[in-house]
């Protein structure tokens, strides 16, 4: 029975893990600078994975898509297909999850279960780790930027987005780690205690 709740609270953190990853893919904040100190003019200028923007004073944006993927810098580009990936690889590790739980009828023997859990283990903890260098790659790169005093464009700061995705990066590899040590059933052997 403790496995069973074990591997119910597992599959709890690791889906709520993939629904905050998911969640961040499309945010808007990954990266934030504002102009201050005049009253005539105050601008924001923030960035995603998919566009960059500058709102005014009065609320207005005005957006612009990223016109090619290929004219993009590395790190974005490394950083959308490290979160797809994340992304996806936690969609098909809830799909094996509900297979290998015990509390599930479909999915076979207790054995074949406890390898497929086992598997939604493997699966959550690489969704975690794809999740987290995505993440870690995007923040390395702004404050690298932040930082460097040659750096003569517009300096950005690294948003509360970066930091949901990282603990939701931990929380899906914690529940994945919870999927992974699953023990399978013990065979009964009959003549165990003759």
């Amino acid at each position: 029975m403790a496995s069973t709740a074990s591997e119910i609270i597992a599959f709890m953190v690791s889906i709520s893990g993939w629904v905050l990853v998911s969640s961040t893919l499309p945010t808007d904040y990954w990266k934030v600078s504002t102009i201050d100190g005049t009253v005539i003019t105050t601008a924001t200028y923030w960035a995603n994975l998919w566009k960059t923007c500058v709102t005014d004073s009065t609320g207005v944006s005005n957006c612009k898509d990223f016109p090619s993927m290929l004219a993009l810098d590395g790190y974005i580009q490394a950083c959308r297909g490290l979160m797809i990936a994340a992304v996806s690889l936690g969609f098909f590790g809830s799909i094996f999850a509900l297979f290998g739980m015990k509390c599930t009828k479909v999915g076979g023997s207790d054995k074949a279960k406890a390898k497929i859990a086992c598997l939604a283990g493997i699966v959550f903890i690489l969704s975690g780790l794809c999740s987290m260098t995505g993440c870690s790659l995007y923040a390395n790169k702004i404050t690298t930027e932040f930082f460097d005093p040659l750096y003569v464009e517009q300096k950005m700061g690294y948003t509360y987005n970066g930091a949901t995705s990282v603990l939701s990066s931990r929380t899906k590899y914690h529940g994945g780690e919870d999927f992974k040590t699953t023990n399978p059933p013990k065979q009964f052997d009959k003549n165990a205690y003759v």
